[in-house]
């Protein structure tokens, strides 16, 4: 895995070059502030094989780096065209076969019924759940890495949304955590 890593800073920095694909102040922490950032969802991912969606993909974090170290289907789901090229030249050069990129917007895509989804970096916690609710299959879970805001974020979408909830800490970022949601389901707005 250490190889394909590699080769995808490489490729991810050749990129950036012509697209954003990451911030130009963060290229050199790629990998503590992104790639490793990405890996500590690797465990919180539900057992088995179930297909998983990144949504908002971009760069392919975290879906290209999960599936460096998952052979379960991973789903890309970026609308941004160039972005969309960049994700699949990376899962062809990176022999990444069960990737399948998917150019159109969230609204719109056309899933199998998933395990679980990621985003990152993305929405605010009420349209993340919006999503996942559609795409998830019985049982899957949602896993959204969020900045210093994710209580207020939490306390926002609980008006609208019923989830049950657990906060890992962030390994990478001491202001940030890892919301791993599960149980998702609208429900009326409280008053």
């Amino acid at each position: 895995m250490a190889a394909r890593l590699a080769a995808y800073v490489e490729l991810l920095l050749r990129w950036n070059g012509r697209i954003n694909l990451v911030g130009r102040a963060t290229e050199a922490q790629l990998r503590e502030r992104h790639v490793q950032d990405c890996l500590q969802l690797l465990p919180l991912l539900p057992r088995g094989d179930g297909p998983v969606a990144d949504l908002g993909s971009g760069a392919g974090l975290p879906g290209l780096v999960l599936a460096m170290a998952s052979p379960r289907p991973m789903h890309l789901v970026e609308s941004d065209r160039r972005k969309a090229a960049f994700l699949t030249e990376a899962a062809a050069r990176l022999v990444l076969p069960h990737v399948r990129v998917h150019p159109t917007r969230i609204e719109t895509v056309k899933l199998p019924p998933l395990a679980a989804v990621t985003a990152r970096a993305l929405a605010p916690l009420d349209a993340l759940l919006a999503h996942a609710a559609r795409l998830l299959a019985p049982g899957g879970i949602a896993l959204f890495p969020k900045g210093r805001g994710a209580a207020e974020e939490i306390s926002a979408a609980q008006r609208t949304w019923s989830f049950t909830l657990s906060r890992h800490p962030s390994q990478t970022d001491p202001d940030a955590t890892l919301l791993h949601l599960s149980d998702i389901r609208h429900v009326q707005p409280q008053a």
